[in-house]
Formats: C-alpha cells, sequence, structure tokens
C-alpha cells in the first residue's frame, strides 16, 4: 500500500528528529565508518568478536573504470542495467535509507543532507524518489576479485514467542541474562555443562529473563540474534510485549543443528528448514537434548522495551531494521548505509524479487562479494519466508555521484 502524504509527514518528522542530530555529529565528526551498534539482529555467530571488520574508509577506492572493496569490485552501470528497477515503490525504501542517513559516513553527508530535505516528498512518491535517486546516487555492478557476478540470497528475521515472567506449567525454559562472571572465562561453558554441570548451572542462577515454551524456541531466539518475547497471562492472553536484544555469547563456536541432523542421516540438506527441525523434534523428543547439545554456542540476552512494535531490531549499522527493504552484507564488499539494487528470486519460486533495500546488518555466515541476507521482519510469516530462501543473487550498489 503507498504511503500517503500525511502519513509521510508524520513519518518523516519523526525520521527527521535523530537525523538532523545525526548529520550535525557526523560533519563534526567526520567519522569514515559508523560505530558499531548491537550485535545484528539475525544471528549470534556474527557476535562482535566474529564480525567481518568493516575497513576505516569511507567508501569504495577509484581504480581505473570501477572501484575496489577488499573483498569486491564496482563496476560502472547504468540504470538501464537493473532489471526491473522503474517498477519498484521507490518510496518505500526511502524509510531504511532515512534511517542509514542517522549514522552517514562521510561519503554520504552530502546526499544524506539532501534526502533530509526532501524527505517528506520522498516518502510519498514514488516517481519523484525514483528520480532523487538517478539523481543523486550512480550504480555500480558488483562482483567479485575474480569476476564472479552470481551469488547467494537468503533470509533471516525476528521471532516472535510467548513466554510467562516466572516459571509456571507450560513455561519451563529459561532465557538468560549474561552471568556476571561470564568474563572469567572465555570460552565459557558450552550449552551441555551448562545444563548438566553444577557449577555451570549456578553461574545463571538468577539471570533467567523470561520462561518460554518449548527449548527450540529459546535456540530460535539464540540462532536469529534476537526476537520478541510476547508474555502472556494464565489464561494466554497477551499482557506485554518486549525485545530479547543479544548481550553477549559464551565464546564456543556455532554449530547448525540443522546440519547435524543432516550428518546424522535424519534429514537431506535441502529438507533443513525450522518447519523440518520442529517436525523432527516432535518425533523424536528423546534426542532433544542430543540435537540442542551439538551447538555449543549459548547466547545471552537483555531486555528492551518496544514502545513501537512496528519498529525492527538494530542491525550492525546501530539503525532499527526495515521488514523487507534491510539487508546484511559482508561490510568488506559493501559499506553499511549503502543502498543496493537485488536481483533475486521470491522462496522456492522462480518469481522475480527485485527491489532496493539498503544494507544495514552483517554476520559471519554472510561472506563474499555478492552475499545477502533479507530481513523478513517478524511472526510466523516471516519465519516461514526466511526459512526456505537460498536463491541465485546478482545486485548493484547505488553510490553518491
Amino acid at each position: 500500500m503507498s504511503t500517503t502524504l500525511q502519513g509521510a509527514r508524520r513519518l518523516a518528522g519523526t525520521i527527521l528528529g535523530t537525523l538532523a542530530a545525526a548529520l550535525a555529529a557526523a560533519l563534526v565528526a567526520c567519522s569514515s565508518t559508523p560505530v558499531a551498534g548491537p550485535a545484528p539482529a539475525g544471528r549470534p555467530e556474527a557476535a562482535p568478536k566474529d564480525l567481518p571488520v568493516a575497513p576505516d574508509d569511507g567508501g569504495p577506492i577509484a581504480a581505473g573504470g570501477s572501484m575496489l572493496r577488499p573483498r569486491a569490485r564496482w563496476l560502472a552501470a547504468t540504470w538501464g542495467d537493473l532489471p526491473g528497477w522503474s517498477a519498484d515503490r521507490a518510496s518505500e525504501a526511502m524509510p531504511a535509507l532515512l534511517r542509514s542517513c542517522e549514522r552517514p559516513a562521510p561519503a554520504w553527508v552530502g546526499a544524506c543532507g539532501q534526502a533530509r530535505r526532501e524527505a517528506v516528498a520522498l516518502l510519498a512518491d514514488d516517481a519523484l524518489a525514483r528520480a532523487w535517486l538517478e539523481g543523486h546516487l550512480r550504480p555500480w555492478r558488483v562482483e567479485s576479485l575474480e569476476g564472479e557476478t552470481a551469488g547467494l540470497a537468503t533470509g533471516y528475521f525476528e521471532p516472535l514467542v510467548e513466554a510467562s515472567r516466572r516459571p509456571r506449567p507450560g513455561f519451563r525454559v529459561a532465557v538468560y541474562g549474561p552471568p556476571a562472571d561470564l568474563a572469567t572465562r572465555k570460552p565459557d561453558w558450552t550449552r551441555q555443562q551448562l545444563d548438566t554441570l553444577p557449577a555451570a548451572r549456578r553461574s545463571l542462577a538468577g539471570n533467567e529473563i523470561a520462561w518460554l515454551r518449548d527449548p527450540l524456541d529459546a535456540l530460535l531466539l539464540q540462532v536469529q540474534g534476537s526476537g520478541r518475547l510476547s508474555f502472556v497471562d494464565e489464561q494466554d492472553k497477551p499482557r506485554e510485549l518486549v525485545r530479547m536484544a543479544y548481550a553477549a555469547h559464551n565464546e564456543q563456536p556455532y554449530k547448525s543443528v540443522g546440519r547435524w541432523l543432516v550428518e546424522q542421516g535424519e534429514l537431506r540438506l535441502e529438507q533443513a528448514s525450522w518447519p523440518a527441525i520442529r517436525a523432527w523434534a516432535k518425533q523424536h523428543p528423546k534426542r532433544v537434548e542430543e540435537m540442542l547439545w551439538a551447538n555449543p554456542r549459548v547466547v545471552f540476552f537483555r531486555e528492551e522495551a518496544m514502545p513501537d512494535p512496528a519498529v525492527g531490531p538494530k542491525g550492525a549499522q546501530g539503525v532499527p531494521l526495515t521488514p523487507g527493504r534491510s539487508i546484511a552484507v559482508d561490510p568488506l564488499s559493501v559499506p553499511y548505509g549503502t543502498p543496493v539494487w537485488l536481483d533475486t528470486s521470491e522462496p522456492l519460486s522462480a518469481m522475480p524479487l527485485r527491489r532496493l533495500v539498503v544494507a544495514q546488518d552483517t554476520g559471519s555466515a554472510i561472506v563474499g562479494a555478492v552475499r545477502a541476507d533479507y530481513f523478513w521482519g517478524w511472526g510466523e510469516a516471516a519465519e516461514a519466508q526466511a526459512g526456505r530462501m537460498k536463491q541465485a543473487l546478482r545486485y548493484w550498489v547505488l553510490w553518491p555521484k
């Protein structure tokens, strides 16, 4: 549904308040890369020590007719090279771009200033938004340093899980904050040790934030790196919605339980999705613990209020993610805050998925020149789409002229 002018003014007012302060700070400090915010929304394996380290620069380096990043080459393109460019609802990508403009890199200060001044119109009109993009930015096709243009698109989401503030029948699985002595052990206890060793269990005591129904719900929060908890009363009526944000992990390696099931001969590789994992767990309840222990990494959380449920979790750039308009990238290929034109397809489909998104997140599994993790949002529909997405990908970056 297109944004109305009245709605656009309200959204612009919200965004521009923070944007003005960020732009002023950027002009004074002129920092070349955004300061890392909370860990990415989508992946505990992408905790701070594991993340690709973004180069301390203001963008790509010109090299003849191309631009270079540590893991990618950008080649000059035309707007006509972008398949489906004129069909996208360009105004719907502008909120994500304006969010990134809250933390602009030096190369973006001028363009972000222009976007700020024209935000109301850009949020309300697709043609004006497209014309602004074409007038201020230039498209570049991204390829590997070896010249490969094809890559991979996957998906991620923010889980929504029912919870209780205290343990009670039906809610016996704890979500923990970081133990007070976490820093004294590197690595910390494994998942199995935290479940079985008395000393390890004592380290967790008193750090319970919430109680969930299913150990797979707790694992899902950890695999995605953050999530929403809907606290319900004794009659299972929702009473409070909060966000579990990444706080720390136990410094153990991340191991995929889906891959473990494949290695055990329980699933084929193409079957290893969350629905299939849940179905297997229901069929093999006595082996669920064994499966969980195959992943030694445990993620700890902190609770955050959610005054506006329409605002997504923060990605690696430190700004909220926008469903369908934010992606995770390798920052050694594409800097945070860069608009990206995707040419991929819907999950398990040949239906084109071609749209403008913004690079706002990363993860240790998101490595390479043409690699994107598409943020689907939150809830069951987002979970279903994200779990099925593994599509061929090409993309172009848009960079200030």
